[in-house]
């Protein structure tokens, strides 16, 4: 089992249109297709700044084609949208782990 994590860094003057986007469109639409699954939303405490907040968001994924086939159908989809709606005051950086236990 593969999990696909993005941490995300939001500027706070954003955070709330943040998290309601989230909740509201990008998760719903991600579970859609059941590729990702099991979504975990969690605040990342180690890298606070003075106006931003760090999140991590978690899927489990079966495999890196599945996850690959998810980015070319629906994740570079999802991540224009999230441009187009945030610019600059959410940026986003994606990490593969894979459980070992």
């Amino acid at each position: 089992m593969l999990v696909y994590n993005t941490t995300y860094n939001i500027d706070e003057e954003v955070l709330s249109n943040f998290l309601i986007w989230l909740h509201e469109v990008y998760v719903p639409e991600v579970e859609k297709n059941g590729i990702l699954v099991k979504p975990r939303l969690l605040r990342v405490l180690s890298h606070r700044d003075e106006n931003t907040e760090c999140f991590s968001l978690q899927w489990e994924v079966e495999s890196s084609a599945l996850l690959h086939r998810w980015h070319l159908e629906i994740g570079g989809k999802l991540n224009n949208e999230l441009l187009k709606m945030f610019g600059n005051k959410v940026v986003g950086f994606p990490t593969l782990l894979e459980v070992m236990e």
